[in-house]
This record gives structure tokens, C-alpha cells and sequence, in this order.
């Protein structure tokens, strides 16, 4: 990400391994320079992720409507709730305690319909006067 130092730091030795002062001062300021640079970068680089995050493909209304909905509840309800939930709706006097009480009630209820079904059929027969 930048200038590799080592060529550098090379060039500006003296024949013994040390180096001037003008070249330490500069030798510095490069060493700050590339600090800079690279924490620039970083800044940019969470900005950028922050802006990510905000942006958002959806609708405010929808993600308001979705808000709302799971306030409500402490967790979304997954198909098999959502299925359970319409079946308790759908069966009258539903007092039953449980999973096994509501699918009882639930094949009583659908035998007391097919036995409603077939005494409307027996009564349509009679009046209708066919002896099929």
C-alpha cells in the first residue's frame, strides 16, 4: 500500500549503517506520511460499510410494516405456527388444551361435517324426488 520502505532506508545509509540527521527527519516524515495514508484509508473504508448498512433496497413503509409486525411478538412465527394459528380459527368451540385436544376437535368437527353433507344430500334426493 504504498512505498516499500526498505529501498528507501537503504539508499539513504552512510557507509557505516547510520543515518544523517536530514535523512532521519525525512525518513520520518515518510514513515508519517504512509501512517496517514493507510489510517485515511481505513476511515474511508468504515465509511463506506456504515453507508452500506444504511442504504437499504426496501421501502421505509415496508420495513416500518415489518417493524411493527415483530414487536408484537418476540419472534416471527414460522409456517407450522402460522397453520396451527388458522386452524384454531377455523374450528368452532375450540377449547381444547394442546395439539392432541385441537386435533381432535378438529376430526370431530370434519365428521360432523360429512354427516351434515350427506343429510343435505339424503333431503335434495327426497325432494327432488329421484331414487338414484
Amino acid at each position: 500500500m504504498g512505498i516499500s520502505p526498505l529501498p528507501l532506508l537503504s539508499a539513504h545509509l552512510n557507509g557505516n549503517g547510520e543515518m544523517s540527521e536530514s535523512n532521519v527527519s525525512l525518513w520520518s516524515k515518510l514513515l508519517e506520511a504512509q501512517a496517514n495514508r493507510r489510517l485515511k484509508v481505513k476511515k474511508q473504508r468504515v465509511a463506506t460499510k456504515k453507508v452500506r448498512h444504511l442504504r437499504c433496497r426496501r421501502p421505509r413503509s415496508i420495513l416500518m410494516k415489518r417493524r411493527a409486525r415483530l414487536e408484537g411478538s418476540r419472534r416471527p412465527m414460522n409456517r407450522v405456527e402460522k397453520k396451527l394459528k388458522t386452524l384454531k380459527k377455523l374450528i368452532p368451540n375450540n377449547e381444547s388444551m394442546g395439539l392432541d385436544g385441537l386435533f381432535r376437535d378438529t376430526a370431530d368437527y370434519i365428521l360432523s361435517l360429512q354427516m351434515r353433507v350427506e343429510v343435505m344430500q339424503i333431503m335434495v334426493k327426497v325432494l327432488t324426488g329421484s331414487n338414484k
